[in-house]
């Protein structure tokens, strides 16, 4: 009943809606540090709230098989859009990092070899890139079955996102061990051998 009256609501929003409410918290975030919300030195602050909102974004969509498939909640619709602007989070938590916090160009390639978070978050970038440029329609009948494929990448991308947070994480902090125990998961209601468990079980 709970999961009818949520689905119900649901299909009264539009997609697009979330194209509007999503960047909100970024250009609040923005608007903080040009105006000393955000502390002083405002540039660490920024950069590290776009890529936790990225991350959030992630787990988000993660979110939307396991609730269809367990609480019947359909929130398919909008996997499109919460993926979309997750990249842009991550793209805009990349820009902060390379103009403002480094801005010297021989400086960000060593950053990336030498600091292995940062290693790991470019890689989890990269492979965002080919998801971003292949979330529209003419790409999903294109590529046919191969965009499934090509879009499992974002279990990589999220554990990627997750262990980027824990290693820039300075000692032991919980946070970002709790968005990695929420991937693994969502993550762990994929594999073959959960639904099948789930799937012999006796009726309630």
């Amino acid at each position: 009943m709970v999961a009818q009256t949520i689905n119900r609501a649901v299909r009264k929003i539009p997609s697009w809606a979330l194209y509007v409410l999503l960047p909100l918290p970024g250009i609040y975030a923005f608007y903080l540090a040009l105006t000393g919300g955000l502390g002083p030195e405002p540039i660490n602050p920024l950069e590290r709230r776009y890529g936790e909102i990225a991350l959030q974004l992630l787990i988000a969509g993660l979110a939307i098989t396991p609730l269809l498939k367990f609480a019947k909640i359909n929130l398919v619709k909008f996997r499109r859009a919460i993926g979309i602007m997750a990249f842009v989070y991550v793209f805009a938590h990349l820009l902060v990092w390379l103009l403002l916090d480094v801005a010297i160009l021989s400086q960000i390639w060593a950053d990336i070899v030498k600091r292995p978070y940062i290693t790991v978050g470019m890689a989890g970038f990269v492979l965002m890139l080919p998801l971003a440029f292949t979330s529209n329609n003419w790409s999903v009948r294109k590529l046919g079955p191969k965009w499934r494929t090509l879009h499992k990448a974002t279990y990589a991308i999220a554990v990627l996102g997750g262990l980027h947070f824990i290693m820039l994480s300075k000692g032991f902090q919980l946070e970002p061990l709790i968005y990695m125990a929420v991937i693994l998961a969502f993550l762990a209601t994929r594999l073959p051998r959960f639904n099948r468990r789930r799937a012999t079980a006796p009726a309630a």
